[in-house]
């Protein structure tokens, strides 16, 4: 299929005279038609869900998350990985992203970069890729050479292969163990793909980053709690996320806590069952750290 006969590169019929409308019927277009995404990402459950368990699996046997794309694509990768770092705790090295062209190319467009599937190969065995990997390739039109070949690679390797396209039967989704095509058609402003399909886009990596670290026992109930006490403010907060999810007086909480080494799991564990230390701590180890799988138990 021609680039211009693209579900992303299509004109939108009903916003042919945007450039007339008053300044407040934009914003309602822009709205009304930014509503259809969620809607379109919703078609995807099944294979996000999928795409999570599959990442989950090689996350926790120590393979990293890594993100391949190029322009809108690739930056919303780069930031995906970024945010899993302060938000949960992980290493920089566990969550990965490669835009094509480098560093340089969040900020100013590498001519070129994005039509090279050599490029993303070679990406690829810099960061000595391997078989517990999980390589997202992301690719708005479904059709770019760089995401094409680093998913290919990566197939070749052995890691897991998810592809995120905004388009049906995507070039992409074909080379991928889990083509993930959320079909948002045509943008408010012609191929500007960084608006409905990036908003999709961003929507899908939210939901796959973060079903990965709820599977890793970063979440218990609704709480974040792998947090890295390290100074008094952030001590404060571990206390009171352990007294708001096991229901402990604060002097209990912070007792406990102190006795877990500052180890917010591991204090969760020890209120909610009475366990001493060495006890809790093989009950998490046993169970891939995963508080709220040790208290089905108990």
């Amino acid at each position: 299929m021609a680039i211009k006969d693209l579900e992303t590169e299509k004109r939108n019929p009903n916003t042919m005279h945007i450039d007339t409308m008053s300044t407040l019927e934009m914003v309602k277009t822009i709205n009304r038609e930014d509503q259809k995404v969620a809607e379109a990402v919703g078609t995807q459950d099944a294979k996000i869900a999928k795409a999570i368990d599959l990442a989950s699996a090689n996350y926790r046997q120590g393979g990293r998350l890594i993100y391949i794309g190029a322009g809108t694509s690739g930056r919303l990768g780069v930031l995906d990985a970024a945010e899993l770092v302060p938000t949960y705790g992980i290493k920089p090295e566990r969550a990965i992203g490669l835009i094509a062209g480098g560093k340089g190319a969040m900020y100013v467009a590498v001519e070129g970069a994005e039509d090279s599937e050599e490029l993303a190969q070679k990406d690829l065995r810099d960061l000595n890729l391997n078989k517990k990997d999980i390589v997202i390739g992301l690719a708005a039109s479904g059709r770019t050479p760089y995401v094409i070949g680093g998913l290919n690679y990566a197939s070749h390797v052995g890691a897991v292969t998810i592809a995120v396209a905004c388009v049906k039967d995507s070039k992409i989704g074909q080379v991928a163990q889990v083509p993930i095509e959320a079909v948002v058609g045509p943008e408010v402003i012609t191929g500007s793909t960084r608006m409905k399909a990036g908003t999709a886009q961003k929507m899908i990596l939210n939901m796959i980053s973060t079903g990965v670290m709820i599977r890793q026992g970063k979440v218990y109930q609704n709480v974040m709690i792998d947090v890295l006490p390290t100074n008094q403010k952030l001590v404060d907060r571990a206390c009171r996320i352990v007294k708001a999810v096991t229901g402990v007086a604060k002097e209990k909480a912070e007792k406990i806590l102190h006795q877990a080494d500052k180890n917010v799991p591991l204090a969760i564990v020890m209120a909610k069952t009475g366990l001493p230390v060495a006890e809790a701590k093989k009950l998490l180890a046993g169970h891939h750290d995963s508080v709220s799988e040790v208290l089905k138990e108990k």
